[in-house]
């Protein structure tokens, strides 16, 4: 191998230790030629918990990261360790812009979950902190590094379905006890998903996900100077103060397109399972000489179909992205191998670190913005805010979001 064919390799710093950075964390460790990718690799060198250094040996453990990972109990000291090359922030929507901005400030890149922050300005700031520092930032949405959806994109681009009017996209867990209006889900009031001091709710934690493919469709795929959209937003509340069903019609007059984006605590996109067909398509995007349809869940989808306009009746061309899996790392009960999906937004991540791009061209920080924007004018419309200490925008080191210093 070459000095110019060598693997870039990476340096990883997980910040938390919760479900989310547990999947990532053992995806980084997968092999990259299990997934045919030779030009980058990734090394776990550090992780944090905000509770304890033992809390975070426990978890490089149980990933079975390196034996030289260093564990830390504190966010600040992770920040400050110059072994680091990019961290993973994976604490819920409520703590990103804190705890990315004691990154960014402390020189480091950034790998931020979705949602990018709570509200635009939060992220605005976060963007303008990291050109002022020189690092890279993007926010971790993983589904759009996938394969198929690089291939969807390309198939829209090159005019495959025509000219595309419509994106439809739904995303929805069913968390209900019983048919009682606005009766009980089936999770605890401090649960994230229902919990405001966490951001909880359907439209940051689900509706994201609806709005990432009605965005990569109409918004990415634009040629030219993009156009934001106008935005027309419905909003059912449970009694946490938590969104449950929020509903979305994005009109970019211009274009002339429209997006229908739905996410729901109260029923299933796909009530039989995620991955059935029998449901129907969790997106259709609908063009002037056909239509792709994406099978759930949007999170992490592996099939498309593609539905040709006057083609014979039936008639469907089936794709089958199926997610590699490393066979040396131990997968889940009754599973061999281990992948997940999420390893793409990594390599993307180390490719333009490697390259020493500052954001990623397939979700640029405007881009982000666009997102957060419109889910502020989704909460506007339906009368949702958060307490002000997660909506925020002053940066505050010790904020007790950023945990103990």
């Amino acid at each position: 191998m070459t000095e110019q064919t060598k693997q870039f390799t990476v340096k990883w710093g997980i910040l938390a230790t919760g479900g989310i950075a547990t999947t990532f964390a053992k995806d980084l460790l997968t092999s990259p030629a299990s997934r045919h990718v030779g030009d980058v690799n990734h090394d776990i060198v550090a992780a944090a918990s905000s509770s304890s250094a033992s809390r975070a040996q426990t978890f490089l453990d149980d990933i079975k990261a390196p034996s030289t990972a260093k564990a830390y109990g504190s966010y600040h000291e992770l920040v400050k360790d110059p072994n680091v090359d990019i961290i993973y922030v994976a604490t819920p929507h409520s703590h990103h812009f804190q705890n990315t901005m004691l990154c960014l400030n402390a020189g480091k890149n950034v790998l931020c979950e979705k949602a990018f922050t709570v509200n635009a300005e939060q992220a605005r700031i976060l963007v303008k902190t990291a050109e002022e520092k020189g690092v890279f930032l993007m926010e971790a949405v993983w589904t759009r590094y996938f394969p198929l959806s690089i291939k969807i994109r390309e198939l829209v681009t090159s005019g495959k379905i025509g000219k595309v009017v419509r994106v439809a996209a739904d995303l929805s867990f069913n968390l209900t006890t019983n048919d009682e209006t606005g009766g009980k889900l089936n999770c605890p009031d401090e649960n994230r998903m229902v919990n405001m001091d966490l951001a909880g709710g359907a439209l940051l934690d689900l509706g994201i996900y609806s709005l990432t493919w009605i965005f990569q469709i109409l918004y990415l795929c634009q040629e030219g100077e993009k156009e934001k959209p106008k935005v027309l937003a419905a909003i059912d509340k449970y009694y946490t103060g938590a969104d449950e069903n929020t509903s979305i019609i994005l009109h970019w007059e211009k274009n002339r397109t429209v997006g229908i984006a739905t996410t729901s605590l109260r029923v299933e996109t796909q009530p039989d399972g995620q991955g059935s067909p029998a449901s129907g398509p969790a997106c259709r995007i609908m063009g002037t000489k056909g239509e792709i349809q994406v099978i759930g869940p949007l999170f992490r989808p592996e099939v498309y179909r593609i539905i040709m306009q006057g083609g014979e009746k039936g008639k469907v061309e089936e794709v089958i992205c199926p997610i590699p899996k490393d066979p040396e790392r131990d997968g889940k009960k009754g599973e061999e191998g281990w992948g997940h999906g999420m390893f793409w937004e990594a390599d993307e991540a180390a490719r333009c670190l490697r390259d020493g791009k500052k954001q990623s061209e397939t979700l640029t920080w405007e881009e982000s913005i666009v997102i957060m924007e419109v889910m502020d004018e989704v909460r506007k419309q339906g009368g949702l805010t958060y307490p002000s200490e997660i909506e925020s925008t002053t940066y505050a080191e010790k904020s007790p979001l950023n945990g103990k210093s």
